[in-house]
């Protein structure tokens, strides 16, 4: 894989959004757009998106109604030598959000990434984890765990595909960890909120730093629960509070929805805050999610990434990894 060439798809999310044939299925989005209550809940969750970048867009006063997303799913796939012999591997989904004031008519395009979601990830986490947790149960992950999806997506953002359509990095918001303990700090941000400090770095922390990212923590004003901000470069000073308000208002009612029991409690995180998916005192959202279904789907999905993706391509596949690798480095320590 010397040459390895991404492209991108977008397919607008709205009401009349139907996932297409090769949507990794798990997503948010995907997951909303099923049933015979597909059309409700995608205008419920809009309904609730949009209410919520209100409360928290500057400037938006009484003026409730004033601001509207779109968001568009950004797919992106790959094609593994370059040379147009094989059909594109889909790699990665985010959402990129648009902002619409109602009331000069301006569109402001927002924050790439929000959502995520990435088939080699499920490999490695569905496939991959449980088969190393069974060989050697007190090991922890493998050396390399994630290095391959890190390489891919670092890759990604330096690729043509990605700086001639983004001029900013992606920002991914994800729920914070059950198995850790985070704690209030004197920092606040407008939009962003209270910033929490965590109690140690999650898998998923460390997961995201093989992709180059880092995570801060902020609970948003009016919110329930500090969300994980993955980025690059300066959260606060690299992004507008109207863009950061886009980002939360999305991802935000995304948890909402699929872990009521931390972002729908009935009462905000406190001083020092500990998640949980077992918290009784919570409100559910008028839509109807199944996680049972949600982690089938994604050993699936990572089992379809083996089969079609990585047995295939194992040996480019480590070849170029180790390649990426290695120019990064030499990179660093030219800048060192």
């Amino acid at each position: 894989m010397t040459n390895p060439t991404f492209s991108l798809d977008f397919t607008r999310f709205d009401e009349d959004y139907r996932p297409l044939d090769g949507s990794r299925i798990t997503t948010n989005f995907a997951n909303l757009a099923r049933g015979e209550k597909r059309r409700e809940n995608l205008r419920t969750t809009f309904t609730m998106i949009d209410e919520r970048v209100n409360e928290l867009a500057p400037g938006s006063g009484e003026d409730r109604d004033r601001y509207t997303l779109e968001l568009d799913i950004v797919s992106a796939s790959l094609d593994v030598d370059g040379s147009g012999r094989h059909d594109p591997v889909p790699l990665i989904e985010v959402l990129l959000t648009t902002i619409v004031d109602r009331r000069s008519g301006e569109r402001v395009e927002g924050i790439v990434g929000n959502n995520f979601s990435s088939y080699v990830r499920d490999y490695d986490f569905s496939v991959v984890l449980p088969a190393h947790a069974e060989a050697s149960p007190d090991s922890g992950p493998p050396d390399d765990f994630g290095v391959l999806h890190g390489n891919l997506f670092m890759a990604f953002l330096e690729s043509d595909a990605y700086t001639r359509r983004f001029a900013k990095p992606p920002v991914i918001c994800l729920s914070v960890s059950s198995s850790r303990t985070y704690d209030r700090t004197e920092t606040t941000h407008p939009v962003l909120g209270v910033e929490y400090r965590q109690s140690g770095y999650s898998l998923t922390d460390e997961y995201f730093a093989r992709m180059g990212l880092q995570v801060r923590f902020f609970l948003p004003p009016g919110g329930k629960a500090p969300l994980a901000f993955y980025h690059l470069g300066d959260l606060t000073g690299d992004y507008s509070d109207l863009e950061l308000a886009a980002t939360i208002g999305t991802m935000e009612t995304f948890q909402r929805i699929y872990r009521p029991e931390i972002y729908n409690a009935d009462h905000p995180a406190g001083q020092s805050y500990r998640p949980s998916l077992t918290n009784p005192d919570f409100s559910r959202t008028p839509i109807v999610y199944d996680r049972e279904e949600r982690s089938r789907l994604a050993v699936e999905q990572g089992r379809f990434a083996q089969e079609h993706f990585i047995t295939p391509h194992a040996k480019t596949l480590e070849d170029w990894s180790a390649d990426f690798t290695a120019r990064r480095y030499s990179l660093q320590e030219g800048r060192s």
